[in-house]
């Protein structure tokens, strides 16, 4: 019975979507270190950082979902689960993380098997064809409390971390001036438990374990589900958008819970809660990006001194505690006001540094710390 339970979860494995994100968080870390080098001449952390986190940010929430999602009985449709995937897939390839929350997923998931369904299209796969599925109420209910769990999830990665997730990148102001503004792009991989029925599955996987309750047969299987992230902070400073911005997405997964209840009261409101959720999902990037792209950037050159873009990881600077977007205002006694002279002062005194640093709440702090000369850039600042 080991055995048998241990193959069953490694047919997980078979799922394609898995290889394709596996692949893709690959591909993030290497295409942003290659921008991050190209602007600023080095990498700002670690390349394989976005591959690293891709499972691990999410392993908690992916165990609690599962037991949770079983113990309720919560059981979806396997047309749903292959449309799922496809659609998941495509989005992932394209690389346009901004449709890649769950709450667009699950979604398009439907209507893509609405679609075939309704055209009679096919979509071949070798040991079957998926022509789609009607849709029925039974099995939307549950689709919704599981899109808004994962839209919930979602922003509770955003707040951990979508200020970490975020890069620099240069832009011209409109007085000509260079400034910054961080992209943030980020991918994570959430293995569910989900319940299927038994007689769904056996007519596609005949193989496959099942169990009964009363004279209803199920069986389980362990989907890579994916979530995508994708936003722009110019306005603000990311570690104070960011934590805003997942505050407002969790709030909206909740809604689509509460939204989805109501569907043992009236089962529409199950489809209702998808739609309101991929709209207001709509409405919180599409209010971020406007909101984001209008007034003054947040990182840009200072009369006062040097403002900090970003710190490599690691370094001297890291170990002083100094964050983006914070202004260093002397060195070692000396008035800065750009880079040339930022590292002209840190000569005076490299063996005790001491830096004089304006913070985000335009408070005035002290930094020492000892700069070797083996250490990168010898302090480890990016500054604009």
């Amino acid at each position: 019975m080991v055995m048998e339970a241990l193959m069953d979860i490694g047919r997980f494995f078979v799922n394609p979507l898995l290889y394709i994100a596996l692949l893709a968080a690959i591909l993030l870390g290497y295409f942003r270190v290659k921008k991050e080098r190209k602007l600023f001449r080095t990498r700002i952390v670690w390349g394989w950082r976005e591959f690293g986190h891709l499972l691990k940010d999410g392993i908690l929430y992916a165990l609690i979902f599962s037991v949770l999602f079983s113990a309720i009985g919560l059981t979806v449709s396997l047309e749903w689960l292959v449309a799922l995937s496809l659609v998941s897939a495509l989005i992932v390839i394209s690389g346009i993380y901004y449709l890649a929350s769950f709450a667009y997923l699950a979604l398009g998931a439907i209507g893509l098997g609405w679609l075939l369904a309704n055209y009679g299209w096919t979509i071949p796969f070798g040991l079957f064809a998926f022509g789609g599925y009607a849709a029925a109420w039974n099995w939307l209910l549950p689709v919704a409390l599981i899109t808004g769990a994962m839209v919930f999830l979602e922003g509770r990665l955003v707040v951990r971390r979508g200020e970490e997730a975020s890069s620099p990148r240069l832009e011209k102001t409109s007085r000509g001036l260079t400034a910054i503004f961080y992209k943030a792009k980020r991918l994570w991989l959430i293995p569910l438990l989900l319940v299927v029925p038994g007689d769904l599955l056996d007519a596609y996987l005949p193989y496959w374990p099942q169990f009964t309750i009363g004279s209803s047969s199920f069986s389980l299987i362990l989907f890579p589900a994916v979530i995508g992230f994708q936003s722009k902070a110019r306005k603000s400073l990311p570690v104070h958008l960011y934590p805003k911005l997942g505050k407002q997405i969790w709030a909206l997964g909740l809604v689509i819970i509460v939204l989805a209840l109501f569907a043992y009261l009236w089962e529409p409101m199950a489809l209702i809660a998808l739609v309101a959720g991929a709209a207001g999902r709509a409405g919180i990037s599409l209010y971020s990006l406007l909101n984001e792209n209008k007034g003054n950037h947040a990182v840009a050159p200072q009369s006062t001194g040097v403002m900090i873009v970003d710190v490599l990881a690691g370094s001297p600077a890291e170990k002083m505690g100094l964050v983006r977007g914070e202004v260093i205002r002397k060195v070692n006694g000396v008035t800065v006001t750009n880079e040339t002279e930022l590292y002209e002062a840190i000569q005076i005194n490299a063996a005790h540094c001491r830096l004089e640093v304006l913070d985000h709440n335009k408070e005035m702090r002290l930094r020492q710390h000892v700069i070797f000369r083996q250490d990168h850039y010898r302090l480890g600042l990016i500054v604009v």
